[in-house]
Protein backbone atom coordinates (compact mmCIF):
# COMPACT_ATOMS: atom_id res chain seq x y z
CA UNK A 1 0.00 0.00 0.00
CA UNK A 2 0.99 3.40 -0.45
CA UNK A 3 -0.27 7.03 0.67
CA UNK A 4 -3.44 7.79 -0.86
CA UNK A 5 -4.74 4.20 -1.20
CA UNK A 6 -7.73 2.70 0.37
CA UNK A 7 -7.69 0.48 3.28
CA UNK A 8 -7.85 -3.28 2.10
CA UNK A 9 -11.60 -4.97 2.93
CA UNK A 10 -10.92 -7.41 5.76
CA UNK A 11 -12.58 -9.86 7.89
CA UNK A 12 -10.55 -10.94 10.80
CA UNK A 13 -10.68 -12.31 14.67
CA UNK A 14 -10.16 -10.14 17.20
CA UNK A 15 -8.78 -11.60 20.34
CA UNK A 16 -11.56 -12.61 22.18
CA UNK A 17 -13.04 -14.28 19.07
CA UNK A 18 -14.96 -11.49 17.19
CA UNK A 19 -15.06 -10.98 13.82
CA UNK A 20 -14.23 -7.82 13.21
CA UNK A 21 -14.73 -6.00 9.53
CA UNK A 22 -12.48 -3.04 8.10
CA UNK A 23 -15.65 -1.00 7.88
CA UNK A 24 -15.76 -0.86 11.89
CA UNK A 25 -12.71 1.11 11.52
CA UNK A 26 -14.72 3.81 8.78
CA UNK A 27 -16.90 6.81 9.77
CA UNK A 28 -16.67 7.30 13.42
CA UNK A 29 -15.15 10.38 12.82
CA UNK A 30 -11.46 9.16 14.18
CA UNK A 31 -8.36 7.94 12.25
CA UNK A 32 -6.96 4.37 12.97
CA UNK A 33 -3.49 3.53 13.90
CA UNK A 34 -2.85 0.04 12.25
CA UNK A 35 0.56 -1.42 13.69
CA UNK A 36 1.67 -4.70 12.56
CA UNK A 37 4.46 -6.86 14.58
CA UNK A 38 5.49 -10.24 13.99
CA UNK A 39 5.43 -12.12 17.45
CA UNK A 40 2.77 -11.42 20.54
CA UNK A 41 5.42 -11.68 24.08
CA UNK A 42 8.83 -10.79 22.39
CA UNK A 43 10.53 -8.22 23.48
CA UNK A 44 10.36 -5.51 20.83
CA UNK A 45 6.82 -6.20 20.29
CA UNK A 46 5.91 -6.22 24.22
CA UNK A 47 7.41 -3.18 24.19
CA UNK A 48 5.79 -1.49 20.78
CA UNK A 49 2.18 -2.18 22.57
CA UNK A 50 2.89 -1.09 25.95
CA UNK A 51 4.35 1.96 23.98
CA UNK A 52 0.65 1.95 22.96
CA UNK A 53 -1.04 1.03 26.27
CA UNK A 54 0.88 3.59 27.60
CA UNK A 55 -0.16 6.51 25.32
CA UNK A 56 -3.58 5.36 24.97
CA UNK A 57 -5.59 8.31 26.28
CA UNK A 58 -3.63 10.89 24.50
CA UNK A 59 -4.08 8.76 21.48
CA UNK A 60 -7.40 9.12 21.95
CA UNK A 61 -7.77 12.57 22.74
CA UNK A 62 -5.56 13.03 19.34
CA UNK A 63 -8.21 11.16 17.59
CA UNK A 64 -7.37 8.36 16.87
CA UNK A 65 -7.92 4.12 17.36
CA UNK A 66 -5.20 2.02 17.87
CA UNK A 67 -5.40 -1.86 16.60
CA UNK A 68 -2.30 -4.08 16.63
CA UNK A 69 -1.98 -6.80 13.80
CA UNK A 70 -0.05 -10.11 13.55
CA UNK A 71 -0.33 -13.98 12.38
CA UNK A 72 -0.62 -15.18 16.16
CA UNK A 73 -3.79 -16.74 17.15
CA UNK A 74 -6.40 -15.48 18.99
CA UNK A 75 -5.41 -17.52 21.85
CA UNK A 76 -2.11 -15.79 21.94
CA UNK A 77 -3.45 -12.49 21.54
CA UNK A 78 -5.70 -12.94 24.71
CA UNK A 79 -3.33 -13.85 26.91
CA UNK A 80 -0.93 -10.88 25.34
CA UNK A 81 -3.52 -8.45 25.78
CA UNK A 82 -4.37 -9.69 29.30
CA UNK A 83 -0.60 -9.93 30.34
CA UNK A 84 0.02 -6.50 29.75
CA UNK A 85 -3.43 -4.87 30.20
CA UNK A 86 -3.71 -3.70 26.38
CA UNK A 87 -6.71 -1.62 26.23
CA UNK A 88 -7.12 -1.88 22.00
CA UNK A 89 -7.85 -4.91 19.87
CA UNK A 90 -5.26 -7.22 18.09
CA UNK A 91 -6.21 -9.13 15.32
CA UNK A 92 -5.57 -12.40 14.69
CA UNK A 93 -4.52 -12.43 10.81
CA UNK A 94 -3.61 -16.07 11.03
CA UNK A 95 -3.56 -16.35 7.01
CA UNK A 96 -1.88 -13.70 7.08
CA UNK A 97 -3.98 -11.85 4.10
CA UNK A 98 -4.00 -8.17 5.64
CA UNK A 99 -0.58 -8.51 6.30
CA UNK A 100 -0.06 -9.44 2.82
CA UNK A 101 -2.62 -6.72 1.61
CA UNK A 102 -0.99 -4.14 3.61
CA UNK A 103 2.51 -5.01 2.24
CA UNK A 104 4.00 -6.00 5.93
CA UNK A 105 4.76 -9.61 4.94
CA UNK A 106 8.21 -10.37 3.70
CA UNK A 107 11.46 -11.66 3.53
CA UNK A 108 13.26 -11.49 6.73
CA UNK A 109 16.58 -12.86 8.16
CA UNK A 110 17.98 -14.20 11.06
CA UNK A 111 20.69 -15.57 11.97
CA UNK A 112 21.38 -15.78 8.40
CA UNK A 113 18.00 -17.76 7.77
CA UNK A 114 16.11 -16.08 5.69
CA UNK A 115 12.20 -16.87 6.03
CA UNK A 116 8.54 -14.85 5.35
CA UNK A 117 7.08 -13.27 8.58
CA UNK A 118 5.32 -10.14 9.71
CA UNK A 119 7.21 -6.49 9.11
CA UNK A 120 6.97 -3.72 11.73
CA UNK A 121 4.81 -1.44 10.41
CA UNK A 122 2.22 1.56 11.88
CA UNK A 123 -0.07 2.77 9.48
CA UNK A 124 -1.79 6.00 10.21
CA UNK A 125 -5.92 5.81 8.26
CA UNK A 126 -8.07 8.68 7.71
CA UNK A 127 -11.77 8.25 8.97
CA UNK A 128 -12.88 7.39 5.61
CA UNK A 129 -10.02 5.23 4.83
CA UNK A 130 -7.68 6.44 2.90
CA UNK A 131 -3.93 5.94 4.33
CA UNK A 132 -2.11 9.10 5.20
CA UNK A 133 1.12 7.86 6.13
CA UNK A 134 3.10 5.01 7.06
CA UNK A 135 5.96 4.37 9.51
CA UNK A 136 8.90 2.14 8.02
CA UNK A 137 11.10 2.73 10.98
CA UNK A 138 9.43 1.72 14.30
CA UNK A 139 10.94 2.94 17.24
CA UNK A 140 9.15 0.00 20.11
CA UNK A 141 10.02 1.92 23.16
CA UNK A 142 8.53 5.23 21.46
CA UNK A 143 5.94 3.67 18.78
CA UNK A 144 3.10 5.93 20.37
CA UNK A 145 5.41 9.19 20.30
CA UNK A 146 5.80 9.15 16.74
CA UNK A 147 2.49 9.37 15.86
CA UNK A 148 1.51 12.36 18.50
CA UNK A 149 4.26 14.08 17.18
CA UNK A 150 3.63 13.92 13.86
CA UNK A 151 -0.20 14.83 14.54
Amino acid sequence: MKIGDKMPEFQIMDQDGNLVESSALLNKGKSSVLYTYPKDNTSGCTAEACSFRDAYAELQEAGYTVIGVSKDSVKSHAGFRAKHSLPFTLLADTETSLLQQLGAWGEKKLYGKTYMGALRKTYIITPDGTLARIIEKVDTKRAAQQILNEK
